[in-house]
């Protein structure tokens, strides 16, 4: 670990991502999606009342599961779980607002929460590096009321001023959020852009504006609680081997 006694930037994101599941929500994350994944086992070992679905077709899998391996498919995310949901119903309950937040990832992202899925660099037919494509992104961020992206890395080449293609944007009507490893950006519902909202304990405003692509405007932002106690037990409870650091080596 880097930073604080006990946690690390991986701890910090997690803690930052159990934070944004409200009671009695519908909450989602797709496919290569380990961050996430243990945050939201620690979220019902904290006690959080949420129902939690998943690309694995598990709904409110059984969640203290220790997961042994980064993925979240089979036992990670369907085995005890309480019902078979699968990935056409969750569009469909998104779709007709029964969905409350969904966790997705990206390959780029611009200030306009435009999302790059599809290629990165070169043309559509000549791309430098193809990518998974829309699925859940496409269709999920624009009819998800809370969507929130997650990316474990925080960089220039990842936070740039215009992705070169779109694969999908937000709703300007929904609430749109950031999580990176040193800080939360947030678009409310209405606004064009994202904000810088919060910054995480061992950075600040300056590391932030180096690696990010686009203009921050913000000069003050307040400091985000390091990951509580409860929150750190919660964490170990659900990952004793430390899946979560899987993205971060």
């Amino acid at each position: 670990m880097e930073y604080g006694k006990d946690y690390g930037k991986a701890e910090m994101m997690a803690a930052a991502i159990i934070r944004e599941i409200r009671e009695g929500d519908v909450v989602f994350h797709g496919l290569a999606s380990s961050t996430p994944m243990v945050a939201m086992k620690a979220a019902k070992a904290l006690g959080k009342d949420f129902t939690y679905v998943t690309l694995s077709d598990g709904l409110d899998h059984d969640w203290s599961n220790p997961p042994t391996v980064a993925s979240t498919l089979t036992a990670n995310t369907y085995e005890g779980s309480v019902a078979t949901f699968g990935l056409d119903e969750i569009f469909d309950l998104y779709a007709s607002g029964k969905g409350d937040i969904a966790f997705l990832s990206c390959l780029q992202m611009d200030k306009s929460g435009r999302i790059a899925m599809s290629y990165l660099g070169g043309d559509y037919d000549h791309p430098k590096l193809r990518g998974p494509g829309g699925a859940g992104s496409a269709t999920l961020t624009p009819v998800t009321p809370r969507t929130t992206i997650w990316k474990t890395a925080h960089d220039k080449r990842t936070f740039v001023e215009h992705v070169d293609f779109a694969t999908t944007a937000p709703d300007v009507n929904k609430d749109f959020t950031l999580i990176t490893p040193l800080c939360i950006f947030r678009k409310p519902a209405g606004e064009k852009a994202l904000k810088l909202d919060c910054i995480f304990p061992y950075t600040t405003i300056e590391e932030v504006k180096e690696n990010t692509g686009w203009t921050i405007d913000e000069t003050e932002v307040p400091v985000m609680e390091p990951p509580t106690g409860e929150e750190m037990a919660a964490l170990k409870r659900v990952d004793p081997h430390n899946i979560l650091a899987f993205e971060f080596k």
